[in-house]
């Protein structure tokens, strides 16, 4: 008789010893879960600034280009009106007078 409750007492020890150690196991889990987890989010993180920064570079380019192309095409135009205004000026103010004055 006592030695079925001594073998009874031994087996409720060691159920209380598995039952410690899947808990420490558990919590161990799931801290390195969570370590893992805060790692991946920092690396992810990491690679979107990287990007955004490569993008936001490409897209300065871009509207750079874009920029000097309308600027390229105004001065041309502006040009062009200058010459216009050389070659006709004289006669676009006349006009404008005489149709002013009534002429």
């Amino acid at each position: 008789m006592q030695d079925m409750i001594n073998r009874i007492v031994e087996m409720d020890q060691k159920a209380q010893e598995i039952t410690t150690e899947a808990q420490t196991a558990r919590m161990q889990a799931e801290a390195d879960v969570k370590a893992r987890r805060s790692a991946i989010r920092e690396e992810l993180l990491s690679r979107a600034r990287a990007r955004l920064k490569i993008n936001e570079e490409t897209e300065r380019e871009l509207a750079e280009q874009g920029w000097q192309k309308v600027k390229t095409r105004h001065e041309e135009i502006a040009s062009r009106l200058d010459a216009d205004y050389r070659k006709n000026g004289e006669g676009w103010v006349s006009e404008i007078v005489n149709r002013v004055l009534g002429v």
